[in-house]
């Protein structure tokens, strides 16, 4: 829970809508485009969260998923390219009794804006961050960014990319992460109620989403969002349930060694009683880590949901607790005292 904030129902027996939060505007993304679906997800979502418009902030940086502000009916700040995690951490350590978003795409947040992006997590910083991740540079026509794929070529990469690729969750653990979860575009409850999680969360929260681009990327993410094999290649982690997935639901992970492994529940003497259970509290980013990027591994699944949720002090509490108790040390000190104690000169 927030700083000064009820998530839910207000004690003044205030309740919102999804429309309440809706700027009213046109939404200006192509038809089809995976950043609907996430804006209709964050709409609904800050309804149930229940904290008003007014005291809510979205801040972006540039790209197609940074023009969400402009379709929010909450304060907003469109910022600079990359720096978004600065501008909201400034906002949220200015005024920490505000529920402050911030939306960025995998160019912004991961290429210029990768520096704020891993202070932003190390400090902590209780800000909700959603990350939309179609792996590609949409809004400047088409050029691949730090989370394509290597080989994948396009009009910055004729002869395709000859690099690996981030991947955000590997990200957020490196720069010791406390809140970490993964989407889809398509799966809209999830999405909505992965931000509720979010929002809950003390601290910097991450949420993954992949989108897709139906106008430079068509299809990045069809072989985990097709309908009739998803949900044999995706598994939907959540805290204090087996790790079961699969169209029959007898598909579950276990720990071979040091590693993952998806084995089929009734083959070779495998129970239910085997699978793992997922934890998202424990402190060791271990698990965590090796969930976030097992989909790297063949017929492994891509892991969605909230992964890791831990509490940690925050940035924005612990500076204001550090002027609260300098300020009760010398009560009578203020700027223009502090000012008349130095050297001073007259100039004639």
């Amino acid at each position: 829970m927030k700083l000064n904030q009820v998530i839910g129902p207000q004690p003044s027996g205030l309740t919102y809508t999804g429309k309440d939060f809706h700027s009213g505007g046109q939404v200006k993304w192509c038809p089809g485009c995976g950043d609907h679906a996430v804006l209709n997800s964050l709409h609904k979502a800050m309804a149930k969260i229940g904290i008003a418009p007014h005291n809510t902030v979205v801040v972006s940086g540039i790209g197609c998923s940074s023009r969400l502000p402009y379709y929010m009916g909450t304060y907003g700040m469109h910022t600079i390219h990359g720096r978004g995690a600065a501008v909201a951490t400034g906002v949220k350590v200015a005024n920490p009794d505000l529920c402050v978003w911030l939306t960025s795409g995998d160019g912004d947040s991961m290429a210029i804006g990768g520096n704020h992006f891993i202070h932003m997590i190390r400090r902590n910083v209780d800000i909700n961050m959603v990350l939309f991740n179609n792996k590609i540079y949409g809004l400047t026509k088409g050029q691949y960014s730090p989370t394509s794929d290597r080989g994948f070529v396009s009009k910055s990469s004729p002869f395709g990319t000859v690099e690996d690729p981030f991947i955000p969750g590997e990200l957020v653990f490196g720069a010791r992460g406390t809140f970490f979860a993964r989407t889809i575009d398509v799966d809209m409850g999830l999405s909505e109620e992965i931000m509720i999680e979010a929002a809950k969360h003390r601290g910097t929260s991450v949420v993954e989403s992949l989108v897709n681009c139906m106008i430079f990327n068509n299809g990045t993410h069809l072989m985990y969002t097709d309908r009739t094999i998803r949900a044999d290649v995706t598994i939907t982690l959540r805290h204090g349930e087996p790790m079961i997935y699969g169209k029959e639901k007898n598909k579950g992970l276990v720990l071979d060694g040091l590693q993952l492994k998806s084995v089929t529940i009734g083959e070779n003497g495998v129970t239910e009683k085997d699978i793992l259970v997922h934890d998202a509290t424990t402190e060791s980013p271990v698990l965590h880590s090796m969930l976030a990027m097992m989909h790297t591994t063949p017929g492994m699944p891509l892991a969605l949901g909230v992964i890791r949720n831990v509490e940690a002090p925050t940035y924005d509490r612990e500076v204001t607790h550090q002027i609260v108790e300098e300020q009760e040390k010398k009560p009578e000190l203020t700027l223009q005292s502090y000012l008349n104690s130095l050297s001073s000169w007259e100039v004639k």
